[in-house]
């Protein structure tokens, strides 16, 4: 009988599917990860049920949903109170580690708990010479983010109980803003080699009003300490938006991609250290994002809206006591599925390890097996609204395998500085069938009249299923977001 497996979980910070070549990517190369889904699986329809770190983090090690787990913004904090399958893998004998972003509170009762070894950046942290701090305190480590976190990994494994199994969580900051690159991948994808993706740009003239405002565009919301320097003067003024938005979109990505490729270069050497002792086969690998990332698409950069390139998820996972190799998975998941998955696969039962879990596991479809009544809709919903920097809207919906509904509803809550202007209720609606790229709201189109009645009610049922409460109005029960 084979031993219990273990567990090395890659998260990086903002990394978007389409910047993985084994997704396809026209802007780059990533070998390493690529070497993950061909010994494994390559999950396309993996998606973020609130689309910013906090809560995609807390969603993961949780399995609940952001009201549930109560961090619902990047201003609020994991209730500790709801345990993590990390807790739970501790208590059944794992060794457990966690180094690099956390990110989910810096209070003491916020700090990891269920790992025997941590050291985490405060925050966001920087990518050189950053400070971090464990249970032993804190101090300035020299050297760059992604190496840093690498080396600590390995001299955790290196040093642990070879008798027991273990769970290890390396998680990477990059590519997060400012996207500031490894020295050695500084003459990486130059100014001028990257291809513009092919909504960049879009007019959103059907969109709805609140999105139309976000401040998240390539041409006027990139600064420059994002793209390294200043705006030519010649490249200043409205008429000027198209040139400004190629101009800055050439540099962005740039650093962006130069700081996946020490991501990529940092998974390859944790493989290469699980072949040379001999763990591979039994080991389950797993790289993802804790969400997705507009790369130009629409104008945009960052995430939050619920637009396919911020809402879905790269996932690709090794295990080759049980995964077939280049396998590849299209059911709609979750990362509220995560924990739950992570548990089967570690021989225990979720709805006993964690009783507050909301998430299914999805170990069957990894093995290539149907699942009756396996989910095809999935619920969103993003909380933060009219946030100072980003501007994005308070709102929920629904994707199915063939539509997506959007309710923009507006309250006003969840951030610091949110405006006090009082906006309409907006809707959504997208033939992800007819138009992938998401270019046409529909929502008043009559042809789809009896979609949108099938999408509101299949929102309704979503939300009482897992138990959110549907905006109502100012007397709607709000997340308390001091806790």
């Amino acid at each position: 009988m084979m031993s219990r497996p273990n567990i090395v979980f890659v998260m990086s910070d903002d990394h978007a599917a389409h910047a993985i070549s084994a997704y396809g990517s026209r802007v780059n190369r990533t070998p390493h990860i690529d070497r993950i889904a061909a010994e494994g699986v390559r999950l396309d329809k993996v998606f973020c049920t609130n689309s910013i770190c906090t809560p995609s983090r807390a969603s993961i090690l949780t399995g609940t949903y952001s009201h549930v787990n109560g961090a619902c913004s990047i201003y609020s904090e994991l209730d500790y109170r709801v345990p993590t399958y990390a807790q739970v893998l501790q208590g059944e004998g794992y060794q457990t580690a966690i180094y690099g972003k956390w990110h989910l509170g810096v209070t003491e009762k916020a700090n990891p708990r269920g790992f025997d070894d941590w050291r985490i950046f405060p925050g966001q942290g920087e990518y050189i010479d950053p400070l971090m701090y464990g249970p032993d305190g804190e101090g300035v480590v020299e050297g760059y983010a992604s190496n840093i976190i690498t080396d600590l990994s390995l001299d955790w494994l290196e040093n642990r109980d070879a008798e027991r199994p273990f769970c290890l969580m390396v998680h990477h900051k990059a590519p997060h803003r400012p996207w500031v690159p490894d020295e050695k991948h500084k003459d990486l994808y130059p100014v001028g080699s990257i291809p513009e993706p092919p909504t960049m740009w879009d007019d959103h003239a059907t969109m709805s009003t609140v999105v139309q405002e976000v401040g998240m565009t390539i041409a006027d919301h990139l600064t420059e300490t994002d793209v390294k320097e200043p705006t030519p003067p010649e490249l200043l003024g409205e008429e000027n938006w198209h040139a400004r938005a190629s101009w800055k979109y050439q540099r962005y990505m740039r650093d962006y991609l130069q700081t996946i490729q020490s991501v990529d270069d940092n998974v390859g050497r944790v493989l290469d250290w699980l072949d040379a002792e001999g763990l591979a086969e039994n080991t389950i690998v797993v790289y993802t994002s804790d969400q997705g990332f507009f790369l130009g698409d629409h104008g945009w950069f960052d995430k939050r809206l619920m637009f396919e390139e911020s809402l879905g998820m790269p996932l690709v996972i090794r295990w080759p006591a049980e995964i077939p190799a280049q396998s590849r998975c299209e059911a709609i998941i979750t990362n509220v599925d995560f924990a739950a998955t992570f548990l089967d696969m570690c021989g225990l039962d979720p709805a006993e390890a964690l009783p507050e879990n909301q998430g299914l596991s999805f170990r069957a479809l990894l093995r290539g097996e149907e699942v009756p009544g396996w989910p095809t809709s999935m619920y969103y919903r993003y909380w933060e609204h009219d946030d100072p920097e980003h501007h994005a809207p308070a709102h929920y919906g629904v994707r199915t395998t063939t539509h997506k509904y959007i309710v923009y509803y507006n309250d006003g809550l969840g951030s610091p500085g949110s405006s006090d202007r009082v906006l309409p209720t907006e809707y959504e609606l997208y033939d992800l069938v007819n138009d992938p790229a998401e270019l046409t709201n529909v929502v008043d189109d009559p042809s789809y009249a009896g979609a949108r009645r099938e999408l509101e009610a299949e929102l309704a049922r979503l939300q009482q299923h897992f138990g959110d409460e549907p905006y109502r109005g100012s007397d709607t029960p709000r997340v308390d977001w001091s806790v």
